[in-house]
């Protein structure tokens, strides 16, 4: 949780802030007087000096928000770490093992009427889980914290968790604990079911949302259970229903009931299932919708049996003009897609990951987004559809491109030219991701000029240790222009053929980097060291399929305890070279994930490592293939 539950136990106050500032049982205000008389004549003790100084200070405390300012003044002495913990409103933790469950709710759960925490911020696999490199049954499992977290903080109103493994036993839990939860957020996390969803929607009497993104909902389609029809049959408080991941059917004619009752609802995400003539009737019973999820965006009807016109779907659309955000488009019939043509004037956000949509589909469309602020696409749209993008979007802030064939030696359909493109025309671009086959120095050196106020540089080119398709050199020189030139930056992912120049240059000039990750880069250890050794703010390193071994490894010992975690995969590690990092550093805990001989035998090359720091020690729900050194 960031910095502050890391720092030594207390214990806990002996004033709870309901004692601040009561003076008996009249009722009447008592004003401390500092220099230690008696208030209205003698007739009242003075408060203690120290209580008069820590109640002003909780008073201070409550205006700081920044997690890295209240990390700081909990730091100062006893008395401020108390003072902070007791009114700490929102709990972060960055990894569910870097403390334990019971000292968080110890830390910040003080207090007779329960602790002041209202939200809890858990993550819990590596982000590489995203790409299937993390085992399944890994864990992360969100159960002990549930357990800790509903003595400690009954007053608990939002929880978001993120790659953490929940069952529909916790989520049970979750709604008996948390009488008064408005918000739950479940991205990229599985191991749950509709039958956990139901026990949400039926118990949390004020939930304002309820978002899935990413999730793995595990139903098989003769174990569905009706969980839409769940939610009360008054109206509701529901701002925010997200559920495009969840893949099984649903009961339609619930959720057009419960979108009917739920008059705050602005967001809406459904899955493929919605058909566009459902969508249609979902927009009729919600017109104040400002973020819509469109599901399927295809007729239930065969082709060439009719179905609804584009005409009418663009009715619809018409009446909603409060939209602002676009999504969805699962199984997209391009011919429908000029129906959201009344919208896109107002839009700031599409997302069309989904799309599988031509250049040719997608220019109609763009050439009318004029105040789009966030675009994702499938490179499907090739370089053509990015100078569209470049041409029209000038207020553009966030990017993703992705690939619709992620294989190493797809053909892939953007490249340099359309990079190039968007540095022209999206001068005030902050965040980018973008997949591609072919790249060159120089379209990467024009976007580090062309846009300075990148804070997110992300470039994913998918073949292994592509040099600039022109030149045939390493992209050294391009990675080097990024971090001399974005002087904001703060999160770099590299790829491509790199040598140990590239590393030099990101470590002299990528003071402000915090996450990297990088993907079949380097030519020798040294790449590391210049990492370790120049961005000092390093915060998460991940590294897959570059050929770093046990000397770079090591490189590192002196920078570990600062940085959340490193993961290394498919490089040159070996077991001794991640036992003398467990020897040297006893504090950090060291997995490791190992290839198995024939007859079952610890081998000594080293397939993956997950290094973190943590107050709990090694962790005691770690899976047979996870060894703990």
């Amino acid at each position: 949780m960031r910095e502050a539950a890391e720092e030594a136990d207390s214990p806990p106050s002996l004033m709870s802030e309901d004692d601040a500032g009561s003076g008996g049982s009249s009722g009447e205000r008592w004003t401390a007087d500092l220099r230690g008389a008696g208030n209205g004549g003698g007739a009242r003790p003075a408060a203690p000096p120290d209580q008069v100084l820590e109640n002003v200070l909780e008073s201070v405390l409550e205006f700081l928000t920044a997690a890295r300012d209240r990390n700081a003044a909990s730091l100062v002495r006893r008395s401020w770490y108390r003072a902070e913990a007791r009114t700490r409103r929102e709990l972060f933790v960055g990894n569910c093992y870097a403390v334990s469950p019971r000292r968080a709710a110890e830390r910040f759960g003080g207090g007779g009427g329960g602790g002041s925490v209202r939200s809890v911020v858990l993550k819990g696999k590596p982000r590489f889980a995203d790409f299937s490199l993390v085992p399944y049954g890994w864990g992360a499992h969100v159960s002990p914290w549930v357990a800790a977290m509903g003595p400690a903080y009954p007053r608990l109103e939002r929880i978001f968790l993120k790659r953490m493994t929940v069952s529909d036993d916790d989520l049970g839990l979750i709604a008996q604990s948390f009488p008064q939860l408005k918000e739950l957020s479940m991205v990229c996390c599985d191991g749950f079911s509709t039958l956990g969803l139901a026990v949400i929607a039926e118990r949390c009497r004020h939930l304002r949302v309820l978002d899935l993104i990413e999730d793995y909902i595990e139903d098989e389609e003769d174990e569905l259970v009706d969980w839409i029809s769940k939610f009360p049959q008054s109206n509701t408080s529901l701002e925010s229903l997200v559920f495009d991941c969840v893949g099984v059917p649903f009961n339609f004619e619930a959720l057009e009931a419960l979108v009917a009752r739920s008059p705050s609802l602005r967001r809406l995400c459904v899955n493929h299932h919605v058909s566009v003539e459902q969508l249609r009737h979902l927009m009729a019973r919600a017109p104040q919708l400002t973020h819509l999820g469109t599901g399927a965006f295809r007729s239930e009807a065969a082709p060439g049996d009719g179905g609804m016109s584009m005409s009418e779907l663009s009715a619809s659309f018409m009446a909603s003009r409060s939209i602002t955000s676009l999504s969805g488009f699962r199984e997209v019939n391009p011919e429908y897609l000029p129906a959201i043509y009344p919208v896109c004037a107002n839009l700031t956000s599409l997302n069309f990951s989904f799309a599988n949509v031509t250049a040719e589909e997608l220019l109609p469309v763009i050439r009318q987004c004029h105040k789009l602020r966030t675009f994702w696409v499938l490179d499907t749209v090739g370089d053509e559809g990015l100078r569209a993008v470049a041409e029209t979007c000038s207020d553009l802030r966030e990017l993703r491109v992705f690939p619709l064939d992620a294989t190493e030696d797809s053909e892939g359909s953007v490249s340099d030219i359309g990079l190039q493109a968007i540095s022209e025309g999206c001068r005030k671009l902050e965040s980018i991701l973008y997949f591609c086959q072919r790249m060159t120095n120089a379209a990467v050196i024009a976007m580090s000029k062309n846009c300075p106020d990148l804070v997110v540089f992300r470039l994913c080119i998918m073949g292994r240790h592509r040099p600039d398709r022109i030149t045939g050199e390493p992209m050294d020189d391009g990675f080097g222009a990024i971090v001399m030139n974005c002087k904001k930056l703060t999160r770099l992912a590299v790829s491509g053929l790199l040598t140990d120049k590239a590393f030099e240059y990101i470590g002299k000039y990528g003071k402000l980097i915090k996450t990297l990750s990088l993907a079949f880069s380097g030519n020798s250890d040294m790449s590391l060291q210049y990492l370790f050794e120049g961005c000092t703010r390093l915060n998460k390193l991940e590294v897959r399929d570059s050929p770093f071994s046990d000397k770079g490894l090591l490189s590192g010992l002196d920078y570990f305890y600062n940085m959340r975690f490193l993961w290394m995969n498919s490089c040159k590690l070996t077991m001794s070279g991640c036992r003398e990092v467990a020897q040297r550093m006893p504090n950090l805990v060291v997995e490791v994930m190992g290839d198995q001989s024939d007859d079952g035998e610890e081998t000594e090359i080293i397939d993956k490592l997950y290094l973190y720091r943590s107050l709990a020690g090694p962790r005691s729900d770690a899976p047979s293939f996870v060894k703990i050194l």
